[in-house]
């Protein structure tokens, strides 16, 4: 074939590439029985616990393929060879987590401290009123009952009273340091958001999968009692 001939023909061939559909992902299955939904939801248990990695979609590719390989007994490499390779990655990627983390709650911090009625304490605390309440105000060693959500700096919520199944109660010296300030601010009957540094949150050590380390948390507070007897 002529070089005239042959670079035509590429040129064919890389339009024909370039106009073919990529393939399309799996149908997602239907969960029919209640194994198949108990089965899916062993699927959200393992992203779940994936979620500290951070992983792309190139990275869950690899994960998937592990599955599979290991699903069919011909794994590429033995988990055993890789075990602390595993951990020192968490730590790696908890760590950007981690700083990126403290930038982002830098800069809401400070955004927050502006809102209207918003007080910053000596602690770092910024507290926003948003309902004045009637009643009293506890002291640290009361026990409240409340309702509340937590989020993050993203507008992820991580927390909730209502993911418990209604309000919570607790004693005021048994949480966050930001928790036991911010509360006893407010009075029974009031609602109020408690915008928490990571110093005086979960620091460092971040809560679990949902709250990485030196996130600011972001609270909103409903006072509904001071408990007595407690």
């Amino acid at each position: 074939m002529k070089t005239t001939h042959l670079a035509a023909a590429l040129c064919l061939a890389a339009l024909a590439a370039a106009c073919t559909p990529a393939p399309s992902a799996p149908p997602k299955p239907a969960l029919k029985t209640d194994d198949d939904k108990t089965i899916y939801v062993i699927g959200l248990a393992i992203q779940k616990s994936l979620e500290p990695f951070q992983l792309t979609p190139a990275e869950l590719d690899m994960v998937f393929a592990g599955i599979r390989d290991g699903a069919a007994g011909k794994p590429e490499l033995a988990l055993e060879s890789k075990q602390q390779d595993i951990q020192k990655l968490l730590t790696t990627r908890r760590a950007a987590q981690g700083a990126a983390a403290v930038k982002r709650g830098e800069e809401y911090l400070a955004k927050s401290a502006k809102e209207a009625g918003a007080v910053k304490t000596p602690s770092g605390l910024v507290y926003i009123p948003i309902k004045e309440g009637g009643g009293a105000s506890p002291v640290a060693t009361d026990t409240v009952k409340v309702n509340y959500k937590g989020q993050l700096p993203d507008g992820k919520v991580f927390d909730a009273s209502e993911k418990h199944g209604g309000p919570a109660t607790f004693g005021l010296n048994g949480v966050i340091p930001c928790w036991t300030e911010g509360v006893q601010k407010m009075k029974v009957g009031g609602k109020a958001r408690l915008v928490c540094p990571s110093a005086i949150a979960y620091g460092d050590r971040g809560a679990g999968g949902d709250v990485p380390p030196g996130a600011v948390l972001d609270f909103e507070v409903e006072l509904l009692e001071i408990v007595k007897g407690k």
